[in-house]
């Protein structure tokens, strides 16, 4: 079975790939000629379905299976930021280091070292059955320098709950257990047998 991803992030395209082995897992821009699209929901699940309804309408296969994902990190403390706009927090045109130095200097002007914060991942699926969704969370704290490198976006600055080290530091095994996405993909695996 071939899986379509809706994205062509290179960070979410190996996690996936990883999650779904037992498949052939291929970005869409490897398919058709990459567009643009819209992310104008108000929500993750409603971005990650405008994705796979997107792809798999441009793709013009009614066989293909599409997946997308939406995913980003909020803190309660800053109303929720970045939320929907974790990709886009420092502007439209930002590389993921800006939007991370962005919330680092969010959270010192207000002289926060350490706060409550969590990732949500929307994983939404197209295809000729209709269209799926489903959500996992990571709860944890955000902190104000980024400390590791592995893992991707905010990983630097984030540790999970019941550890004392960021995503950047941890193992990406380790990673895998807890993160938001690893869970809503495991969730999705249902849909899909």
């Amino acid at each position: 079975m071939k899986i379509i991803l809706a994205t062509s992030n290179k960070g979410k395209v190996k996690e996936i790939q990883k999650s779904f082995d037992m498949f052939e897992v291929v970005p869409f821009d490897k398919i058709i000629e990459p567009f643009e699209i819209e992310e104008n929901g108000s929500s993750f699940k409603e971005n990650a379905i405008i994705k796979a309804k997107a792809v798999y309408k441009a793709i013009d296969d009614k066989d293909a299976i599409v997946l997308s994902d939406d995913s980003g990190i909020s803190v309660p403390v800053l109303g929720n930021e970045p939320g929907i706009k974790s990709a886009r927090y420092a502007g439209d045109n930002a590389i993921a280091k800006d939007n991370l130095l962005k919330l680092i200097n969010e959270l010192k002007k207000r002289d926060i070292k350490k706060t409550p914060a969590f990732y949500t991942a929307a994983i939404a699926l197209a295809t000729k059955d209709g269209i799926f969704s489903v959500h996992g969370w990571m709860y944890g704290e955000v902190i104000d320098e980024a400390r590791g490198e592995n893992g991707f976006g905010y990983d630097p600055m984030f540790i999970p709950e019941g550890f004392d080290k960021t995503l950047g530091e941890l193992d990406e095994s380790v990673k895998k257990e807890l993160s938001h996405r690893s869970k809503a993909l495991k969730l999705i695996k249902r849909v899909l047998w």
